[in-house]
């Protein structure tokens, strides 16, 4: 049975990011035990956040030289913990994980599994599960160094209810500073300021194609509004400059799968259903009977979007009234 240490993101504001919540289903999955570690500027305070998922004890490396986030910084002091007992290093595939993953696995001279969607343990030894050919097909890998670095898909892995009891919490230290990370200068963080759900955490996702046009904010924001939901854009939007391109869902996007995802006016292109194709349920309205969406969606409207939208906010208002 595997020892997992799963790695916590900490968001600017000191906290740790929801997103950690599928690494750490993902260490559940794969069965034996897992500790978690948490690490940057202001950790000890956030480390109390997960004291009750059910590891075996929370590791903390609270240190000023960690405020930002630079992944060299980070990577020392993951691979120095990693050695101490530790079979897999687990991060959820965000762009802080995909960033300090394969620092660490250099480290430590590991192999990597990026982007699992599964794993199972066949005799004592971890099978993972990844999409390959933008996810029109699963291929099924093992890894045989001594320890194992993984990514999961936040998409894929539901995030983590806590499961009670509170896990003990131990300090380790920072790790010897990496020369790589002298060459690094934090300019800053120009981060989207929004009060909707992150496109990653969100339940809920109105998205819309190239085809809402000018009217982008106009058609969408009504509906996503009132059904409290993250905003998202095919990359035929985001290129046109009709939505700002943190929006973009997409092979080359963001992954997500919320409970309902809404495609609106996007056809369907083999690049976006590679974001979003594992939601729960999808409604998609488009005025093109033959658009490929239809293909995946669950509920599927053929009709002029500009008028199927009011109309179906209109609906929903008089509902919820």
């Amino acid at each position: 049975m595997a020892n997992i240490l799963v790695i916590a993101e900490m968001s600017p504001d000191g906290k740790v990011r929801k997103s950690t919540h599928s690494a750490i289903t993902f260490a559940r999955n794969a069965g034996g035990t897992f500790s978690i570690l948490v690490l940057g500027q202001g950790a000890k305070a956030a480390a109390a956040e997960v004291t009750g998922y059910g590891a075996q004890k929370v590791l903390v490396c609270d240190d000023a030289y960690l405020a930002n986030p630079i992944v060299e910084r980070f990577a020392p002091t993951v691979a120095a913990v990693a050695k101490t007992g530790f079979d897999v290093v687990a991060v959820t595939a965000s762009s802080f994980g995909k960033d300090l993953a394969p620092r660490v696995a250099a480290k430590l001279g590991a192999g990597y599994a990026p982007d699992i969607s599964g794993v199972k343990d066949e005799g004592g030894k971890l099978h993972y599960r990844r999409p390959v050919f933008a996810g029109n097909a699963y291929g099924n890998c093992t890894l045989d160094t001594a320890v194992q670095v993984v990514s999961a898909r936040q998409s894929e892995f539901s995030a983590a209810e806590p499961s009670g009891g509170s896990s003990p919490i131990e300090d380790v230290a920072l790790a010897e500073k990496d020369p790589a990370a002298d060459r690094i200068e934090f300019v800053g963080l120009d981060a989207a300021k929004s009060e909707r759900p992150d496109l990653g955490e969100a339940r809920v996702i109105v998205s819309g194609g190239r085809a809402l046009k000018e009217k982008f904010a106009e058609v969408l924001d009504p509906l996503a509004n009132l059904l409290g939901a993250a905003v998202g854009a095919s990359r035929a939007a985001c290129d046109a400059g009709y939505a700002p391109a943190e929006l973009q869902v997409g092979q080359t996007g963001r992954v997500v799968a919320p409970r309902l995802y809404f495609a609106i006016g996007i056809s369907g292109a083999i690049q976006h259903l590679a974001g979003m194709k594992g939601s729960k349920t999808i409604v998609a309205i488009n005025k093109d009977p033959d658009a490929p969406i239809f293909q995946v969606a669950d509920y599927g409207l053929v009709a002029d979007l500009f008028n199927a939208v009011p109309e179906l906010v209109t609906e929903l208002k008089k509902a919820t009234a």
